[in-house]
């Protein structure tokens, strides 16, 4: 084969190499139009770029996409950042989106998302505030467009579940700049007159078109609302401030008439599985008492009623002994018990307690008597004897023996010659009294001898 000629795949693979080299192609800003959008079930978005006189094929993975917060749509513009490259099996370039936002319409999504915020902060979409729906309303109101398809489907689908509840529209602008004091001021109306449930909303349509609901005036007044709403603005995929607020969301407004009254078919239904079943217990319950009545009419009482009372008589008669007997015995124990009870009463009685504790008395005075005297006995011996040993170790016994006791002229006791010198005044105390002396010589102990 000429070398000239190249395959298919080779001159895809130079031209893919060449849009991958084009600094120009990496980062790409574009402003256009969305069509033939396809949301892939694995979460991949694939969708047309389009302006008044081109188009490219564009694609968003999941990965990127599932940040956006908007659900792009069929022409909607947008703007959009990506890379341009080539997708080889089909030799087709295209834009591998990376960012994406409304084009014209980044302001309202952020109030959107500042006002979802701050109703949250408030508390205005929990759970605990919102009110039940009406399992049975006699009285419905819608507060919708008098010519937009949504009443239209709303009353078709209570028409055709329970046309017997009454129904009332409060027409009301659901778009432009009157939209939002209309929708406020019916919902201040049907809270002045006896609804059961309220149904707010519209047909889908552009964030534009559906703005009214996301206004705070609206949030508010479904919030102060004391009758139960239910909000259905949009298609499904559509989520405006209303929603949250609602006490009940529904996707569409048929699904809001499906959620706010029975379905006729479904109660005719239930009627009939409850009075099956009710039949079915009913009659199980005959067939168990039917039973019951057989197994009665089979017992001894019932086949021979003569022998059983008969019987019953023998048994009244041996019980009636019985009784007489243990009445008997009863009497016999409880007669026994009195007499013991009597001689312990005799036992206690206070003239006995009296003459047994006088007894106690005498004895215990006597022995008190004698203790006392045994031990005054025995502390008197004690003293007599503690006594003459003092008498004898006392120092006056010593001085009637002819000893005597020196001491200074200040009255201290002097024990040795050291202690005085020859020509010191000093007092002898003897047994008889005392005399003052003057020291005229002081002999030693080992001169005593000499």
């Amino acid at each position: 084969m000429d070398k000239r000629y190249l395959t298919v795949t080779a001159l895809t693979k130079y031209l893919k190499r060449k849009l991958e080299t084009d600094k120009h192609l990496r980062s790409v800003w574009l402003q256009a139009e969305i069509s033939n959008f396809n949301h892939h079930s694995r979460g991949h978005m694939y969708f047309t770029l389009k302006d008044q006189n081109s188009r490219i094929s564009a694609v968003m993975f999941s990965f990127q996409n599932k940040f956006l917060k908007f659900r792009p749509e069929n022409g909607m513009k947008v703007l959009v950042k990506g890379e341009v490259n080539l997708y080889e099996p089909q030799g087709q370039y295209q834009l591998y989106v990376q960012a994406m936002e409304p084009d014209g319409i980044g302001s309202l999504y952020l109030a959107y998302e500042e006002l979802k915020k701050k109703l949250t902060q408030e508390g205005l979409f929990q759970d605990e505030r919102k009110k039940q729906i009406p399992s049975f309303p006699n009285h419905i109101g819608i507060i919708t467009s008098p010519t937009g398809a949504a009443i239209r489907d709303i009353l078709t689908t209570i028409e055709r579940r329970f046309p017997f509840i009454k129904r009332t529209l409060l027409p009301v602008n659901v778009q432009g700049r009157d939209a939002a004091p209309s929708i406020v001021k019916a919902i201040e109306k049907a809270n002045e007159e006896s609804f059961d449930v309220l149904i707010i909303g519209r047909g889908g349509g552009s964030i534009e078109e559906l703005w009214a609901f996301n206004e705070e005036q609206v949030a508010r007044a479904i919030a102060k609302s004391s009758i139960p709403i239910i909000s259905a603005v949009g298609h499904e995929t559509d989520f405006t401030i209303s929603d949250f607020v609602a006490d009940l969301r529904a996707p569409t407004p048929t699904a809001a008439a499906e959620l706010a009254v029975p379905s006729m078919l479904e109660l005719h239904n239930q009627l009939n599985h409850l009075e099956n079943r009710l039949s079915y217990h009913l009659n199980a319950e005959i067939r168990r008492k039917k039973e019951q009545l057989r197994s009665l009419e089979n017992t001894y009482a019932f086949k021979y009623p003569v022998q059983l009372t008969q019987q019953k008589e023998q048994d009244f008669d041996r019980l009636v002994a019985s009784l007489d007997r243990n009445m008997r015995i009863l009497l016999e124990r409880k007669e026994q018990h009195f007499e013991r009870r009597k001689e312990q009463m005799i036992s206690y009685s206070p003239r006995h307690l009296v003459a047994e504790k006088k007894s106690e008395l005498h004895y215990l005075s006597q022995s008190i008597v004698k203790s006392a005297s045994n031990l005054f006995d025995h502390k008197a011996t004690s003293f007599f004897n503690q006594l003459e040993k003092l008498t004898i170790l006392s120092p006056l016994e010593t001085m009637k023996r002819g000893y005597g006791i020196v001491y200074e002229p200040s009255g201290k006791l002097i024990k040795s010659t050291e202690k005085v010198k020859v020509g010191d005044q000093v007092r002898v105390s003897l047994s008889d009294g005392m005399m003052d002396c003057k020291v005229e010589q002081l002999i030693e102990g080992d001169d005593l001898d000499d």
